[in-house]
């Protein structure tokens, strides 16, 4: 059986990814200059948040409904978040009290029984807050699977792991600044649930890397690379076609706050399963010296 030679083209797959992630990576330099090419929701812009019990359980179809209301009123799809079985929570830009009265008496109008419980503004301050818990929250990810990695295979793997998480999380921000998809709340849980996918494929081909080692101690690491990552190329593309498949009937079937969030996210397996492959392993291997570092 041929075998496809993964480190001997990683410079092809690096120029690839470096194309990929490089709008993620200039959207995220020019943040601290005060230039963003994120479309910033609330959570990070600020703006004003309605909160409702609706009395009726919400689901796709009430979801619809309300973002139907709102779009009309404001003239933008707000962003919805459900509250507990019968609760929603409506972000939208900063709103006067008598666009808030229109959007709530269109909601009563729908729902006689709804009562809104909270309508507040957040300001700009609180989303720089966020910004920043964000920005820690994935920085402290990265570190605390630099250690795991480090500690059950070694340094070099871990940091090659890392690289590839990066590159995963820059083409997913890639996304976000080319379609224009609101940046909120949701970008964290979308980043770690990312990070979480690709670092277990990573995992699975550094555990067949380490497997192959024992088994030919006297091949170059570059053939083990090779050799594992063909091996286990099948199990990963099925793994992440198996995944997109939930994930693109979400970004189907859902309204426009759960696609904003989908999206992403297919990108993101996307990116992963590409980094697990053509990234992470072939990295370790360049960074142990290719061909010329035995397994032994």
């Amino acid at each position: 059986m041929k075998t496809f030679k993964f480190v001997a083209k990683f410079k092809i797959f690096a120029i690839v990814s470096a194309l990929l992630a490089a709008t993620g990576l200039v959207g995220l330099i020019m943040l601290p200059f005060g230039t963003s090419l994120f479309n910033l929701d609330i959570d990070f812009l600020g703006g004003t948040v309605l909160e409702y019990d609706l009395k009726v359980a919400v689901d796709g179809n009430v979801q619809s409904d309300i973002e139907s209301i709102v779009s009309g009123i404001i003239g933008a799809p707000p962003t919805l978040q459900r509250s507990g079985s019968n609760g929603i929570v409506i972000k939208t830009t900063d709103i006067g009290p008598e666009t808030r009265s229109q959007i709530n008496d269109a909601i009563l109008g729908k729902y006689s029984g709804a009562v809104r419980t909270e309508a507040k503004n957040v300001t700009a301050s609180v989303g720089d807050d966020m910004r920043d818990a964000a920005i820690k929250s994935a920085l402290l990810a990265c570190a605390l699977i630099l250690i795991y990695i480090t500690i059950r295979f070694e340094f070099l793997s871990g940091v090659a792991a890392v690289v590839g998480l990066i590159h995963d999380v820059l083409i997913m921000m890639g996304a976000y600044i080319i379609l224009q998809i609101p940046l909120n709340t949701t970008f964290i849980a979308a980043v770690l649930t990312i990070l979480a996918y690709s670092l277990n494929s990573s995992i699975v081909v550094f555990d067949r890397i380490r497997e192959n080692r024992r088994y030919m101690p006297k091949s170059g690491f570059a053939d083990i690379v090779d050799i594992s990552l063909n091996q286990t190329v099948i199990r990963n593309i099925n793994t992440t076609l198996t995944t997109l498949c939930t994930v693109v009937m979400i970004v189907i079937l859902g309204v426009t706050s759960v696609r904003n969030f989908a999206i992403p996210l297919a990108v993101g397996l996307v990116a992963g399963a590409y980094s697990s492959l053509f990234i992470s392993g072939p990295l370790w291997s360049v960074f142990k010296g290719g061909n010329n570092k035995k397994a032994g």
